[in-house]
């Protein structure tokens, strides 16, 4: 026999449904909240560890993945890039021997991954939303506290815990990893300011966080950090006080550089300067002039399907690895296809950020973007787990400070 449930049933169906959604709620904020607790001492000790630390929360918060509405354009967008990387593999002279060096496995394991961790963050309940950016907030003050004590210690602190937990380590190497830590808190730090803003925290706590970018940064040589704070600075005022224009701006920007960096290589060679300005800086700067050169030469054998992907590695010793340029790795592995995509990904983005009315969610996304843009246009390959990984923080921590607010601009 088949019973109706009356009006009280349904009630009480419903009750039972929200309960479950309420837990489902408080289960993505723990996992939030916890993952940007333990983000600051990754990016101290291990920042390889991020990946594995985003991965674990998207694993765990497969419940809370969803597409909405809004996100099926840059979805669809995603997706076409993996499939088009994919595809790419057929002809690229780079063959990965096991699975930990397949790029391709990587990003299909990935983007289902840090998007289920990005919507746990959207999900998460609203008290719990508030205690992980209190975490981000003051766990990236805290971060800039310790990495100010390496600075006045001359990394003193990381050398005990590194030979007291794992083995001894040469001064000179443990000197690079704080300077490669001041990268993790440069991205961190906008977010950071616009969780306090947000939040009505104590805005002196950007102080030690910039300082721990800035003080560290000189000290061990990662000029990168260096020029992102007035960097990330700039960009945040921008958006604050052009709330629409400043976020199209720098997205627009972030188009040019997708689809025109071989073009200002070409420019800069045209020039007649760049073998002399490459002669006369710094080897790790003339490095990076050489093989952003060597890019634009080999983007020009295949400028629409590219070399395939991973093929920046099988071009030594013009590129050792990749060519220390995003857009350029992008270009010489999946040519003009890829860079489409790419400026597309980017627009899309960082043009949404555009309100009627500033917003500390905004400004702080915005800021942090032009960071990623930068270290990614002069430092890290674009594969890079851990790298990857940090965008898909950048977005938790806006899916955290993401709300429904009538002064978004109209699309």
């Amino acid at each position: 026999m088949i019973r109706r449930a009356g009006p009280g049933g349904e009630v009480l169906a419903s009750r039972h449904a929200s309960d479950r959604a309420d837990r489902l709620g408080a289960w993505c904020g723990w996992l939030v909240a916890g993952a940007f607790a333990l983000l600051p001492a990754l990016g101290w000790l291990g920042p390889l560890g991020i990946p594995i630390l985003v991965a674990l929360v998207g694993l765990l918060a497969l419940p809370a993945l969803r597409i909405e509405d809004h996100d099926r354009p840059i979805a669809v967008l995603l997706l076409v890039s993996l499939l088009w990387a994919a595809i790419s593999t057929v002809w690229s002279p780079f063959h990965p021997s096991k699975p930990a060096n397949n790029t391709a496995l990587k990003l299909a394991l990935e983007l289902p991954l840090y998007w289920s961790a990005i919507c746990a963050a959207r999900r998460a309940s609203p008290p719990l939303k508030r205690l992980a950016l209190q975490v981000l907030a003051w766990g990236s003050a805290l971060f800039g506290l310790v990495l100010l004590i390496e600075f006045m210690t001359d990394v003193r602190l990381y050398e005990i815990l590194h030979t007291a937990f794992y083995q001894p380590i040469r001064h000179d190497l443990a000197q690079s990893n704080i300077g490669h830590a001041t990268f993790v808190l440069a991205l961190l730090w906008p977010l950071a300011l616009a969780a306090a803003m947000k939040l009505r925290a104590p805005l002196w706590l950007a102080l030690p966080m910039a300082a721990g970018v800035l003080a560290p940064a000189v000290r061990f040589a990662s000029d990168a950090p260096v020029l992102s704070v007035p960097l990330a600075a700039g960009v945040g005022i921008a958006a604050w006080r052009w709330p629409r224009g400043g976020p199209r701006a720098l997205a627009g920007a972030a188009v040019v550089y997708c689809l025109a960096a071989p073009l200002l290589v070409w420019a800069g060679r045209a020039s007649g300067r760049y073998g002399a300005l490459e002669a006369a800086i710094q080897p790790s700067w003339s490095e990076r002039m050489s093989y952003w050169s060597h890019a634009l030469d080999w983007t020009r054998d295949h400028p629409v399907r590219g070399w395939g992907l991973d093929a920046s590695r099988m071009f030594g010793p013009g590129i050792i690895l990749h060519p220390h340029d995003d857009a350029l790795q992008v270009w010489l592995e999946l040519g003009l296809v890829g860079a489409l995509l790419m400026a597309a990904i980017w627009w899309l983005a960082v043009s949404r950020l555009a309100r009627r009315t500033p917003q500390p969610r905004a400004a702080g996304v915005a800021a942090s973007a032009s960071v990623y843009l930068l270290f990614g246009a002069v430092n890290f390959g674009v594969w890079q787990e851990w790298w990857l990984a940090l965008a898909a923080m950048i977005a938790m921590a806006s899916g955290l400070m993401a709300e429904a607010d009538p002064s978004q601009a109209s699309t």
